[in-house]
């Protein structure tokens, strides 16, 4: 039992201190208040005294919201299980009480809303109808839902003490209440938007009871009908919500801990605290914004990101822990301390964000023998570790996660390959290097949003500042996969397949690219983009790209838009999408998803199988001289990147061009442009918007003459020729066109975009002189062929002075066909599935 002495003499221990460690008096309050209700209902309880420096600890690194300030030691107990029923009763009796008294208090908050809600409808609102929402955000719903809680627990207690308090020699043996617990803690998404919203509503009552004359009056005592603590003020009135979440927790340990083992409540009991436990851990990490440290200068920097980043320099790389503050950046080395201590922080260097310039750039890296193995070593440990766990052996278990942990590590330092520059005319230049453009987007808005051109300050006591870390951080640990505790079932393993097909909403015509990210493990490449579009408000790419997954759960998008001559990339919109693997499948699902005013089409589909170990990321296979068959696989779409960048190259330059697709370009620039196509597609794409125009089209014309195989297959050209002998027109097109379905996919859908395309041009002829029998005396010769002579069953030689009429006559029929079929660039996403559009 705690006496009343222990009691006062805990109370002025904590009173003490309690100006300089708010933050502990509010957690120690609740458990002090929770100890005076168990000690009025003659239920024991074992204090364990906390040292100073345990206090000292609680107070630096935990918010009020905190889990873990409220978790205290389990303890054994020496009860029986009569006992602990009885117990139980008491507690959950006392519980009863608390939630009534609760609901008193939120029906005094809530009492004066009707009328304001009447006031802001007219010409003197007190308070406007935007401040009102501000102000009971959330409010009627939490009061309903603790209703639901305490209506419930009253019947059946009520139905417990009719009952005899239970059955037989054991009281409380039939009460069931886990079922209420955990219906209650799974409304807290609830408590999660009023907390968010605390601050601003609380603001909103200062402003307002400081002007308005009659608001203060009503903010400064506000009744309620609980006996002589009746009195509030609206302030007091709003924490209470704040103040019972956290009490929620420790009642549910009391009550877990006067449950039996064996009884039927205690699965219930134990899921409805690890939830709230959750709910308040996460709470604790949202509230990031709200840390700040005083300095001896009395400068208040606050807190607003942290995390692990990559420090580049003098060539070298440095895992590093950063620090965003109001007014400046904070680069620190942690330095690991021995069991039972704390680590430390170590200056490295700071920024201040007065006119600090940011910019990034992607560095261009070929296949790295070092990455390799590192990512070979990791995928080995991590099958040992899954090993591991399946015979139950815990050395060999922690020593592979340990080795896993390394190798993660090691690639977190030396994988990154995108750049953020710091640049501030007082203390020099730094650059952080990132794995995530993602990640590092986030970074440079969170900079940006603080950057400033004002007169910088003093410097600030950086050893202080620096001190000040341990207690400030938000990020622990690195963030490894292998330290995250995800289930298999909720993460993807296989190979997770995403198409990009079209954005619209961009608020200027750009040259567009979509960055797409996976996590997870990383043996195989987790980064993928598509190629850059053209100048455009509405880019479309239709390009699929594939990933190797194991552990992964969102698929980060960006969309980046890129210079046409010269400058830096600059991203347009980003967003994350959760991979759900209950709701993807094998077939290709179409959504459509919100990048703020960003609207980008994509499709997903994914195979579930065990991941292989990685490879050795390769140069990018050749496409000219190459079956187009090949190249559409190899590029995952329908019709090959370099026909359609020359075609929307031309498009945006070239269709006024006199002689278009006749003058031929320079041969040199068109043998380099070949190359970069075949080595590097962004180099490639980069250089085409600078060539000239005939370059380009010399560019195309060359790709379809140097298919090993035309690309109207050669079996068809006797079948062709033989429709030019059709003499109706009406008939001889559709003839034309029902051939043309025999072709392969990639083949037809190819002749048609190119097809469409010409039709296009020729519809400029008065301005480029090219009329259809023009591009079709071009095109022709290289689209069509005829069998080698006496090759082929039933092959016919055909006279060499009338090969090249049958080529052009078949292209321009062709051409003269106004109801050509689409062309599909992509492979055909499921059409059973709906386009479900996704808001993130």
């Amino acid at each position: 039992m705690v006496t009343k002495r222990k009691k006062q003499k805990k109370k002025n221990k904590r009173g003490s201190s309690v100006s300089a460690r708010p933050a502990r008096r509010r957690t120690m309050d609740v458990y002090q208040e929770a100890v005076d209700y168990l000690d009025s209902q003659q239920v024991p309880v074992e204090c364990e005294a906390k040292t100073e420096e345990e206090e000292e600890e609680v107070s630096c690194l935990l918010s009020p919201l905190h889990t873990e300030s409220l978790d205290l030691p389990d303890t054994p107990t020496p009860w029986r299980p009569e006992e602990m029923l009885e117990r139980r009763l008491v507690v959950l009796r006392g519980i009863l009480k608390s939630e009534e008294v609760y609901l008193r208090e939120l029906d005094a908050l809530l009492m004066p809303m009707k009328a304001l809600w009447a006031s802001a409808g007219t010409s003197q609102p007190v308070l406007s109808t935007q401040e009102v929402q501000t102000v009971f955000y959330q409010v009627p719903e939490i009061r309903d839902m603790h209703q639901s809680f305490c209506s419930g627990l009253k019947a059946r207690l009520n139905g417990c003490d009719h009952n005899g308090s239970g059955s037989g020699d054991r009281p409380g043996l039939d009460l069931m209440v886990g079922d209420l617990f955990l219906k209650m803690v799974n409304q807290f998404s609830l408590y999660g938007g009023f907390i968010g919203n605390y601050e601003e509503a609380v603001e909103v009552v200062r402003r307002c009871a400081h002007t308005d004359a009659r608001f203060r009056t009503l903010a400064e005592s506000m009744m309620s009908n609980t006996g002589s603590e009746g009195k509030y003020t609206f302030e007091a009135l709003l924490y209470r919500p704040l103040d019972r979440v956290t009490k929620t927790t420790l009642v549910l340990r009391d009550v877990l801990k006067t449950t039996p083992a064996a009884h039927v409540d205690h699965a219930s009991l134990q899921e409805a605290l690890r939830l709230s436990r959750s709910f308040l851990a996460g709470v604790n990490e949202s509230s990031q914004s709200k840390r700040e440290v005083t300095l001896s200068r009395r400068m208040n920097h606050r807190l607003m990101r942290d995390g692990f980043v990559v420090d580049a320099s003098e060539g070298e790389r440095y895992l590093r822990h950063l620090f965003l503050y109001t007014d400046l950046l904070l680069c620190t080395r942690v330095k690991q301390a021995g069991r039972g201590k704390q680590d430390h922080y170590r200056f490295c260097w700071y920024l201040p964000l007065a006119r600090l310039k940011l910019r990034w750039v992607a560095e261009q890296r070929s296949p790295d023998l070092r990455l390799h193995a590192i990512r070979s070593k990791m995928f080995v440990f991590q099958q040992q570790l899954r090993q591991h766990k399946t015979k139950a052996s815990r050395i060999l278990a922690a020593r592979s996660r340990k080795k896993v942990e390394q190798m993660e590590l090691m690639l977190l330092t030396h994988s990154p390959q995108y750049r953020l520059e710091l640049h501030s005319a007082s203390t020099g230049t730094h650059s952080l290097l990132f794995s995530s453009l993602y990640e590092l987007e986030e970074w440079r808005e969170a900079i940006h949003k603080l950057t400033t051109d004002d007169v910088e300050t003093v410097p600030p006591d950086l050893l202080t500042l620096t001190g000040s870390c341990v207690k400030l951080r938000m990020t622990q640990q690195p963030p490894l996969q292998s330290s995250s505790a995800v289930k298999d079932e909720e993460s993807l393993c296989g190979t997770l397949g995403v198409a990009v097909h079209s954005a619209r909403g961009l608020e200027q015509p750009a040259c567009a690219y979509v960055c797409l990210e996976v996590d997870g493990y990383e043996f195989h490449d987790r980064q993928a983009q598509t190629h850059s579009s053209v100048r455009s408000l509405n880019p479309h790419w239709d390009q699929e790209l594939y990933f190797q997954v194991d552990g992964a759960q969102q698929l980060k998008v960006i969309c980046v838009s890129q210079p046409c001559v010269q400058g830096d990339d600059a991203v347009v919109a980003k967003t994350s999408v959760q991979l759900d693997p209950k709701t993807l499948t094998e077939q290709w699902r179409r959504q459509t998803l919100s990048l703020g005013q960003v609207k980008l089409a994509i499709s997903l589909k994914y195979r579930p199988h065990q991941v292989g170990p990685p490879t050795l990321t390769s140069q990018q296979q050749p496409v000219f001289g190459v079956p187009i068959a090949a190249v559409a696989r190899q590029e995952g779409g329908l019709v090959p990147h370099v026909v359609r960048c020359c075609v929307e190259e031309v498009e945006r330059r070239g269709m006024d061009e006199v002689g278009i697709y006749r003058v031929s370009g320079g041969a040199l620039d068109i043998s380099t442009l070949k190359a970069a196509f075949d080595s590097n597609l962004r180099e490639a794409v980069t250089r085409l918007r600078s060539a000239e125009v005939n370059v380009v089209c010399g560019v195309l014309k060359l790709y379809f003459r140097e298919l090993p195989e035309p690309l109207v297959p050669t079996e068809l050209f006797h079948r062709l020729a033989q429709m030019l002998d059709i003499q109706e027109v009406q008939s001889r097109l559709p003839a034309l066109v029902s051939v043309l379905q025999s072709c392969p996919e990639p083949n037809r859908h190819t002749f048609l975009y190119l097809l469409h395309h010409l039709q296009r041009v020729s519809e400029k002829q008065d301005s480029n002189k090219m009329s259809l029998m023009n591009l079709a005396t071009v095109f022709g010769p290289s689209l069509l062929r005829p069998p080698v002579a006496g090759l082929g069953p039933g092959s016919v030689p055909v006279d060499i002075s009338q090969e090249v009429v049958v080529q052009v006559q078949v292209v321009f029929w062709f051409l003269q066909c106004r109801d050509l079929p689409e062309a599909r660039t992509s492979l055909q996403p499921d059409s059973d599935q709906d386009d479900e559009s996704t808001h993130l």
